[in-house]
């Protein structure tokens, strides 16, 4: 039941984040004329030149390449991608037809609104393990039978797509703004994803060490190791408790050792990355 509970919050987040996504699209970089990397910026180029809407050949042109890859490298993206295109391609279509003028006027503030927009939409896709398709799918093609990273895949043809833009506008500076959102896009992506991953130890030094690690457990459902130290000016012994939690979760925890000892010693540190239940699988 957890389980199915944990399943359904994922895909309301995927759904959130997706409409983020699609808002920073239609209301900010497609009424500025300003083109993005993926299959979302392809799609805009071919509506910049044709007036075809957006969501056709976003729909289309992922359709396709969710098809390859299922044939090259089987379920690899799984349902969550398939789920995330089709959504996606429908908030393109709803928002476009209701947002049809620019909501700024000046095309840098549309460029930096619309990619931190764009960025906060797909890091939070990413952040509950789904895939928006497009050039990822390209990438992991690509990398199985060449030895290139799918970063510089995506990154280069993220590069071709916006350069494409030339042709249809004829503007250098439609192409400046085009990397401006690019660059925006990928920092908020990698914002959201550490923010979400960020995790702190806490060392605990205190004389009611039990109450504190049974509390913990049952209360905040983490492990806790207890270590035996010495405080070398008292020259007494003492139980320390190492507690590894999210960021999100530290300030709970400290009102916690708050109350049951305010006397307590705490060394809250972060930490690169921690590998196993409750945390990430480790890769490889």
């Amino acid at each position: 039941m957890k389980k199915y509970i944990k399943n359904i919050r994922s895909y309301i987040i995927i759904i959130i984040g997706l409409f983020i996504n699609a808002l920073g699209w239609t209301a900010f970089l497609i009424p500025a004329e300003i083109t993005g990397g993926g299959i979302t910026g392809v799609a805009t180029l071919i509506f910049y030149a044709s007036g075809v809407p957006v969501w056709l050949p976003y729909l289309l042109i992922n359709g396709l390449l969710i098809g390859i890859s299922i044939k090259i490298l089987g379920k690899s993206f799984g349902l969550k991608t398939i789920f995330a295109t089709a959504t996606l391609t429908f908030f393109f279509s709803v928002l476009q037809g209701i947002i049809t003028e620019p909501i700024v006027n000046e095309n840098f503030m549309s460029a930096v609104v619309g990619g931190i927009l764009a960025g906060v939409g797909v890091g939070i896709v990413f952040s509950q393990g789904g895939s928006t398709g497009g050039t990822d799918i390209i990438a992991m093609i690509i990398n199985k039978y060449r030895n290139i990273s799918p970063g510089k895949v995506i990154l280069y043809a993220d590069v071709l797509i916006i350069s494409s833009s030339f042709l249809i506008f004829k503007s250098i500076e439609k192409i400046v703004y085009g990397y401006v959102t690019m660059a925006i896009t990928a920092y908020t992506i990698d914002l959201i994803l550490t923010g979400t991953k960020r995790t702190v130890q806490l060392f605990i030094f205190s004389k009611m060490h039990e109450l504190i690690a049974d509390r913990v457990a049952s209360e905040m459902n983490r492990g806790i190791t207890v270590i035996d130290g010495t405080g070398w000016y008292t020259k007494t012994n003492s139980k320390i408790l190492m507690v590894l939690v999210k960021k999100q979760e530290s300030n709970m925890l400290l009102r916690m050792i708050k109350e049951i000892d305010p006397e307590a010693f705490v060394s809250v540190n972060s930490v690169m990355g921690v590998y196993g239940r409750g945390f990430d699988r480790i890769k490889g």
